[in-house]
């Protein structure tokens, strides 16, 4: 074996924790990665029809026994089997086999101390293998940031450190971020990288302190050459998590390893946080990200198109790039409806049809940000619940969803912080804030009048600030 491979599957066994992780959250850990690579070789429809509803039931050695639904398991083992042993190779180790098994299948308790013994993939480092430089579309608004992040991939340590890379959600941040990382685990001749969010980072701090572990945790963190810590701005109101993370930073600088944050925020507007660790983040190199200029959005949609497979003419690129100017998710999630139409109508993608679909998205004008309170009564409106169930504990299918997005859109429009929406939420926890702005981005992409829903909202807030 490799001297990298050795070191990340050393930092793998690390990260899990070995066999006192519970077995299923293992089982997840590993098909979240294998699920990652299923999604870069499949078009977002198949893999939501086909896919997504697999669950991986067990592993014996090199084997992933992979559970389908009755309806679809005869199709998914004629059809993918040998897309998911590929996904399995490059996500869990090189040599996976995969078995599709049914609803009744059990792991044999005998084999059950040798089902993670087997060193797993590099996708445990926590990096997307998809985010590199390659796939990063560069532009007026990104190209400083661009070139500072493949700087300090080539040389970590010895250019900006820290570097820190802030600009409003969806411009390309994580990306930038995971690009480093596979830039140095490929060609960083053995340097050790770990990729973090802060949510991760103070989840894994809070459970290393109830089980009196904090040296394992250090260690994870502590012990690598790359650190790279994603939505810094979370920090916020978290006392025990900064004071861990102003040490970790000290330990890793002053011994000349390389770290990068992102926040949405530059760090001198960075609320919430010391002013002891809002000094260490500006005191190297900080760079913003711009919006995304016209010919970057067609870059993005081209990319994406190529990507699913999908067959989108220059006339389509050029009329939802003219009409979604946000953000690459926003732009992706513009191409997904527009596709999904056209094949529920069996015609092909047409400027037309966008046309229909997104005449009434427009760019984001608004000299002053929304505030929560607007969008609750505007999402409330549009969803036909009543604005004080939104803020209440109402649990309604409706208002739940009213909520979620409402929640969502306050995340995009507001610039604040996940703990002050849920303040404005009714004193809701920030986790609560922060599932509720993955779930709607993720029902955008998959839900066509749900996309709907959410543009006209974004355009009538923003229209009136």
């Amino acid at each position: 074996m490799p001297a990298s491979a050795s070191l990340v599957h050393s930092s793998v066994r690390s990260r899990l924790g070995g066999s006192r992780l519970p077995v299923r959250e293992q089982l997840d850990s590993i098909w979240e990665h294998v699920r990652d690579e299923l999604r870069q070789d499949v078009p977002d429809f198949k893999f939501h029809l086909w896919l997504e509803p697999l669950e991986l039931a067990g592993v014996s050695g090199p084997t992933l026994y992979v559970r389908a639904p009755e309806h679809i398991r005869t199709w998914v083992r004629d059809r993918y089997l040998p897309l998911l042993s590929a996904a399995a190779a490059r996500g869990f180790r090189s040599d996976a086999l995969v078995e599709v098994v049914d609803g009744a299948w059990t792991q044999d308790p005998g084999q059950r101390d040798a089902r993670f013994a087997s060193p797993l993939g590099p996708r445990e480092l926590g990096l997307r293998p998809k985010y590199t430089f390659e796939q990063f579309v560069i532009g007026r608004g990104n190209r400083l940031a661009h070139a500072a992040a493949l700087a300090v991939a080539e040389q970590p340590g010895q250019t900006y450190n820290p570097l820190f890379i802030h600009g409003r959600p969806g411009l390309g941040k994580t990306h930038l971020l995971h690009a480093i990382g596979n830039y140095v685990a490929r060609f960083g001749s053995g340097l050790t990288v770990r990729y973090a969010t802060v949510e991760e980072f103070t989840t894994e701090f809070v459970q290393a302190v109830r089980a009196k572990d904090t040296a394992t945790f250090k260690r994870n963190f502590r012990g690598v050459d790359v650190l790279l810590l994603d939505d810094v701005q979370f920090l916020a109101d978290k006392t025990r998590t900064e004071e861990e993370l102003f040490h970790t930073f000290n330990v890793l600088h002053d011994s000349g390893r390389q770290l990068v944050m992102t926040s949405d925020r530059s760090p001198d507007e960075l609320g919430g946080i010391e002013d002891r660790l809002g000094e260490r983040f500006a005191s190297g190199l900080v760079v913003g990200l711009d919006s995304l200029d016209l010919p970057v959005r067609r870059a993005i949609l081209r990319k994406r198109a190529r990507l699913d497979s999908v067959t989108a003419a220059p006339e389509l690129v050029d009329e939802i790039a003219a009409c979604v100017t946000t953000s690459v998710r926003a732009l992706e999630a513009a191409l997904i409806q527009v596709v999904a139409h056209a094949s529920l109508r069996n015609e092909p993608p047409s400027p037309e049809l966008a046309r229909r679909l997104l005449k009434r998205l427009a760019p984001e004008t608004a000299q002053t940000p929304c505030t929560v309170a607007a969008i609750v009564d505007a999402t409330a409106a549009q969803f036909g619940v009543g604005a004080e169930s939104v803020l209440a504990r109402d649990r309604r299918p409706t208002v739940t969803r009213a909520r979620k997005v409402a929640m969502y859109l306050a995340r995009e429009l507001t610039g604040q912080s996940f703990p002050e929406i849920g303040r404005g939420f009714g004193d809701r926890d920030h986790s609560t804030v922060l599932h509720a702005v993955r779930s709607v981005s993720t029902q955008v992409t998959r839900d066509p009048e749900l996309a709907t829903a959410v543009d006209k909202l974004r355009k009538r807030l923003s229209a009136t600030t």
